[in-house]
């Protein structure tokens, strides 16, 4: 029988961390990729989804959310706007505050990005059980929540 080696025994590219950061770029490349049918990418896809559950919201809003930066958030705006996919209205509580609604056009192009995000969590998911996702889930979160410690 072959005896287990420790974590920090392995190869630094085999470590848990570096597992995470290498999945996590090949999950968003994956989408990338397959959202190129609707002339997307993952973070504008995401913010079109994120406006039109949410409704109309404002780019720190919409920042904070997808945990972007301000800068790359208004780039990702800008680019949505130019395809008429959102627009940026005027917000009633605050002149100086922009909201960013999505378009009718908006709206029918998010039913393109559910489709492919259907069927690709579909594919990611495949001999991967409920169970074996909700632990997955549940230890995410506890990293998120050590993460949070060690940055603030």
């Amino acid at each position: 029988m072959s005896e287990t080696k420790h974590e920090l025994d392995a190869p630094p590219w085999t470590r848990v961390e570096s597992t995470l950061i290498a999945t996590a770029g090949a999950i968003r490349q994956a989408y990338d990729i397959r959202l190129a049918e609707l002339e997307l990418n993952l973070s504008q896809a995401s913010l079109l989804a994120l406006v039109l559950e949410r409704g109309p919201s404002t780019q720190t809003q919409l920042a904070d959310r997808l945990g972007l930066g301000r800068a790359a958030t208004g780039a990702v705006i800008d680019v949505l706007e130019r395809r008429e996919l959102v627009e940026r209205q005027p917000d009633p509580s605050d002149r100086r505050v922009w909201l960013v609604a999505v378009t009718q056009t908006g709206k029918e192009v998010t039913e393109g990005v559910h489709r492919v995000d259907r069927i690709l969590r579909k594919e990611l998911r495949a001999g991967i059980s409920r169970e074996d996702r909700l632990q997955l889930a549940h230890l995410l979160l506890r990293l998120q929540s050590n993460l949070a410690r060690v940055l603030d």
